[in-house]
């Protein structure tokens, strides 16, 4: 989880993520726990949520993503999303479980990537492992024995400034609109 606290110089940029609910959370922590007993441990950031990274934004524009954030929170209500597969990054040093690409989950996107720092194609992913490619590799033929497909739900938005981690808005969506 973001940790609250203090601006620190060594910031370099802010992330809007969207959280899923507490049952995703647990069904992914019980397939991390999975590749953490078998000594996959990685260098994802630790202690945050499970989510999926919708923009980035650079650090002096913290208060209009701060608000964006809080808008668009405001006018979406809780979207469900297929987790449906597994995939790797090119160079293969990140192992992620992906939900299909939606309409609703579209919409967020492209609502939350205004004044954002976008540059590149978005692939919606919930980051599971990052680590050398030979380890990744390894870790997805054990993920893939415990991966089964389900629907979970994003359930908020959280803003935080990334390194040191820290939590700069979280906001929850309408459960239903």
């Amino acid at each position: 989880m973001c940790v609250k606290g203090i601006k620190n110089m060594a910031e370099k940029f802010l992330t809007l993520m969207a959280e899923l609910d507490d049952d995703t959370q647990t069904r992914m922590s019980e397939w991390y726990d999975v590749l953490k007993k078998a000594g996959f441990i990685g260098t994802q950031t630790p202690g945050l949520p499970y989510h999926i990274s919708l923009a980035t934004f650079p650090l002096e524009k913290e208060q209009e993503a701060a608000a964006l954030t809080k808008e668009i929170a405001s006018s979406f209500s809780e979207i469900p999303v297929h987790i449906s597969h597994i995939g790797l990054f090119s160079g293969g040093k990140v192992l992620f479980s992906a939900p299909e690409r939606e309409a609703k989950l579209n919409e967020l996107y492209e609502a939350c990537k205004i004044g954002s720092e976008e540059t590149y194609p978005w692939t919606p992913h919930i980051t599971m492992l990052i680590d050398e490619p030979d380890k990744v590799y390894a870790a997805l033929a054990l993920l893939m024995k415990s991966f089964s497909p389900f629907v979970g739900t994003i359930v908020r938005l959280r803003l935080c400034a990334f390194w040191p981690t820290r939590e700069i808005v979280s906001v929850e969506l309408h459960k239903d609109k």
